[in-house]
């Protein structure tokens, strides 16, 4: 609410300055950081932005409202992350418009603020009536496991048990599993395995196969093998969990263990299928051994076994990884012989490919070929064309992309706006800057503090643009968005180096008064080299003195 009241402040005051500029054609007020410049702080555009997020849009849309509520609680639970803030005493007005589906939504946007999202969750469950949904337990797991709140974690899951508040199955282990793994854990990763049995719960080989699969997605192959081995005759493995080993082995380029693997199904009578093919196809191409991958591709067509979409892509990234377009291009044409349909990432490899060797109107063709053939070109697929664009400095083709991504019903992402705004501060069109930056309100994109630093950053390269840098970094502070420490450091150096030092205490105090814990501590940093200048000139002055 203090930043709603603190928005509709601004609004009054720029409004007024706006209304007095179009009418009477007076000087707008003076910018509080530039006093001596006669502009606004905000363009016309600036002032809808801020109208929309100060929610004077109508309330009566259900959607709105609930994203409104979501943005408004995941704020207090980014503001909130020290333990000792109160962060009850802030969430209390929102109690009696709490949802399952609310605190779902909230925990999935706030899914790197493990202690407050834990203590959110607590909260929600205290409430009179309020059931959370298994989905709700799941996403906090995951969100503990990734910030490494492992004892907390452990904690909850022990609790479950004992109140049995959530069905504790299989499946939370699995996120356990892959918890451990991403946080290069992979001895606990094993011993939550062991630890299935305390909840009661019998490991079986569907267990077993997602272990592996976490290990060997994060290239924890030595304890892989190890677990592997231990539980492989325990657990009867499946083709499955022997394809999920090769292609491990294939990711590290240890092709030979991959081969043993093959060899040792082959000798337990193992009904080797497509997929176990496909693994080892895939281990011998990520090595390099394209002959050998080729000669097995052959010996499994004459066994029967009809290559699918996955075998002929694992080519086509091998050829694409050895620079051999036209080698990929064929496999293509045969996949279209047998009616194959490539997805979405193997025509990204190509298309990526074709962008590194300057065959940009080949990506195009692509494009629209994935389009004909009903497969979705999706962010990435755009993204890499826009990315050559942006590097040749080519405006317009820039722009017309993002039109063609739009029309395609792919709508742009943080990558997309960030790079084609550097582009348009670097070669100066700050007016298609304004357009871009308007438009991306239509489409329901808010930017992060990667585009504000982005914008911030590229206009303080640009003579006279500071100003206008200043006025990002208010906005940035006005909507809650913690900046880079960077990002501080250069506005503060850019303001003292330009005779500006006593402004950076405008900016200061403004991050003060913020809300945002995280800006607040960020006060400092806009105030240290003001402090280290007049600690200069004053021993300037005593050395003169004397």
């Amino acid at each position: 609410m203090a930043i709603r009241t603190l928005l509709r402040a601004r609004i009054s005051t720029h409004y007024f300055a706006l209304t007095i500029f179009h009418h009477n054609h007076t000087p707008p007020t003076k910018s509080k950081i530039f006093p001596h410049y006669p502009l606004p702080l905000f363009s016309a555009h600036h002032f809808t932005c801020l109208l929309h997020r100060a929610n004077f849009t109508s309330t009566t849309d259900p959607q709105h409202s609930n994203s409104h509520l979501i943005s408004e609680l995941s704020r207090i639970l980014s503001d909130h992350r020290n333990p000792h803030n109160d962060i009850e005493s802030a969430l209390n007005p929102f109690s009696d418009k709490i949802s399952a589906n609310i605190v779902e939504q909230v925990l999935k946007r706030c899914k790197n603020l493990g202690f407050s999202a834990h203590r959110f969750f607590i909260w929600a469950n205290k409430l009179s009536g309020f059931l959370h949904s298994k989905e709700s337990y799941h996403i906090l797991v995951d969100i503990l496991g990734s910030s490494k709140q492992f004892p907390l974690l452990w904690d909850f899951l022990v609790e479950l048990k004992r109140n049995k508040s959530c069905e504790l199955g299989q499946d939370i282990f699995w996120i356990v599993f892959r918890s451990y793994s991403r946080a290069n854990l992979p001895v606990d990763a094993i011993r939550s395995f062991d630890k299935m049995i305390d909840f009661g719960i019998t490991p079986s080989v569907v267990d077993v196969d997602q272990l592996l699969l976490a290990l060997c997605k994060r290239k924890h192959m030595k304890e892989a093998k190890q677990f592997f081995d231990r539980v492989k005759d325990e657990y009867m493995l499946s083709v499955k969990s022997y394809s999920i080993m090769m292609r491990g082995w294939g990711e590290t380029v240890e092709v030979i263990e991959a081969q043993k693997l093959f060899d040792e199904m082959l000798e337990r009578g193992s009904s080797v299928d497509l997929l176990a093919y496909n693994s080892i196809l895939e281990s011998l191409c990520k090595a390099g051994k394209m002959d050998d991958a080729y000669n097995l591709f052959v010996k499994m067509r004459s066994m029967g076994l009809k290559p699918d979409a996955f075998t002929y892509a694992v080519f086509i990234r091998a050829y694409c990884v050895k620079d051999d377009i036209h080698s990929a291009f064929r496999v293509l044409d045969r996949m279209k012989r047998y009616k194959l349909v490539p997805n979405v990432f193997t025509y990204n490899v190509i298309i990526k490919k074709l962008c590194k060797s300057d065959k940009v109107e080949d990506a195009y063709q692509l494009i629209d070929e994935m389009i004909d053939r009903g497969v979705k070109p999706d962010c990435w697929s755009y993204n890499t064309i826009l990315a050559f664009h942006c590097d040749h400095n080519e405006v317009n083709l820039a722009l017309r992309l993002i039109s063609k991504m739009e029309k395609n019903g792919c709508l742009p992402d943080r990558h997309t706006y960030n790079m084609v705004l550097k582009m348009l501060v670097k070669v100066g069109r700050f007016d298609r800057v304004e357009k871009v930056w308007e438009s991306m309100e239509g489409r329901k994109f808010y930017p992060s503090v990667s585009t504000y630093a982005v914008m911030i950053h590229g206009l303080c390269q640009k003579k006279g643009k500071l100003e206008e840098a200043c006025k990002y970094f208010e906005m940035m502070i006005d909507e809650g968005i913690p900046p880079y420490g960077e990002t501080c450091e250069l506005i503060r150096n850019k303001l003292i180096g330009l005779g500006f030092a006593e402004q950076t205490e405008i900016l200061a105090d403004k991050m003060e008064r913020s809300t945002s814990c995280l800006i607040q501590e960020l006060t400092n940093v806009m105030r240290r080299n003001k402090s280290r200048a007049r600690l200069r000139r004053e021993k300037e002055c005593s050395n003169s003195d004397e």
